[in-house]
């Protein structure tokens, strides 16, 4: 059942990544009922998410819903007759696969955004102090003897890339040198005015978004950090030919893993709030664009995403500029009288 579930999503181009997991958790589900797949009766489901959501680490109504899914499209396979499930199993064993999860048992979606609400966009100050503590840590390695200040360097230039550009960890991972690319409309940026995202996002089954992300000049700071990395830091880890953007010392590609290890160690040398993550500097690239003032659709194709509602989840602008952006509004409106009374 696994084997032939797994091809037909193959069939639909999903990727790996993606179906491996899902078969994964089938496997879970199995391992916690002892049960076989017609065996299962919502009752069954309903045990393993009480299950889940108990104890030490319970999992969030998200990540319920996205398991509760992932064994609905198992369910659907198995019941779809062309497939001759339901007759081989109705014959082996008299019994056949239903419906685990149904709109009585399963989690409900009613708004369009349920992630962590500790993750937030940090403050320009935060930001600052993350940086700073980026930079510091080279100066620490050496100070205590170790290896590794090299590898700090590096990881203080991605960071800093990661906000200048609103990337993914794993978008980042997988820039090549020839992504930097120059903005003819905007020279001062050098070989630096945008960069080229090849491995954004993807839909299921379809293949990575692509966009391209232009240098923005409250951003321009950015061109000397890759300046610097390609002139005078990436060349001391003998790359060779390699075509990465960002490298290891082993001469193989940055992970997306270690891009995450390397916003930890400087979240922690800032003494910043442990429940952000290194998508926060996502959040807070298109948060700060919007207060830099410029327009929802630019702001929206900067961050790749297809619908406006995704970019307005990131956004949460600082009080400050709400109150900017309303008394412009009262000023528009009263004019005159709004000029006399502040």
């Amino acid at each position: 059942m696994l084997e032939g579930w797994a091809r037909q999503q193959s069939a639909r181009f999903l990727q790996s990544t993606t179906i491996a997991p899902r078969v994964r958790l089938i496997e879970r589900l199995a391992e916690f009922t002892g049960q076989y797949p017609w065996q299962w009766t919502p009752a069954e489901g309903e045990a393993w998410i009480s299950h889940l959501r108990s104890g030490s680490s319970p999992i969030q109504m998200s990540t319920a819903r996205t398991y509760e899914v992932t064994v609905g499209l198992f369910a659907d396979y198995l019941l779809d007759a062309r497939y001759g499930w339901l007759q081989a199993c109705l014959e082996r064993f008299g019994d056949v696969p239903q419906v685990v999860f149904h709109e009585g048992n399963s989690v409900l979606h009613t708004v369009e955004y349920e992630g962590d609400p500790r993750r937030r966009p940090l403050t320009y100050d935060e930001v600052q102090a993350l940086f700073d503590a980026a930079d510091a840590r080279p100066g620490k390695v050496r100070a205590q003897g170790r290896k590794g200040a090299l590898a700090a360097l590096r990881d203080a230039a991605v960071l800093k890339s990661i906000y200048a550009y609103g990337t993914r960890r794993t978008e980042t991972s997988k820039l090549d040198l020839v992504d930097l690319r120059r903005n003819r409309k905007a020279p001062e940026f050098g070989k630096y005015g945008s960069v080229m995202v090849r491995f954004g996002k993807s839909k299921k089954g379809a293949p990575p978004k692509r966009r391209s992300v232009l240098t923005v000049p409250e951003m321009d700071w950015v061109t000397d950090v890759y300046d610097q990395w390609l002139t005078e830091i990436r060349p001391q880890f003998r790359p060779g030919r390699h075509p990465a953007l960002w490298v290891t010392e082993r001469i193989g590609r940055l992970s997306p893993r270690s891009i995450n290890e390397a916003f930890v160690a400087a979240r922690r040398g800032a003494d910043l709030d442990e429940d952000l993550d290194l998508h926060c500097l996502r959040h807070s690239y298109i948060t700060h664009l919007t207060e830099f003032g410029y327009p929802a659709r630019f702001v929206q194709e900067q961050a790749g995403h297809s619908h406006a509602s995704t970019t307005a989840i990131y956004m949460g602008v600082s009080n400050e500029y709400r109150n900017k952006l309303l008394e412009a509004s009262m000023k528009n409106r009263l004019g005159d009288l709004w000029e006399a009374t502040s």
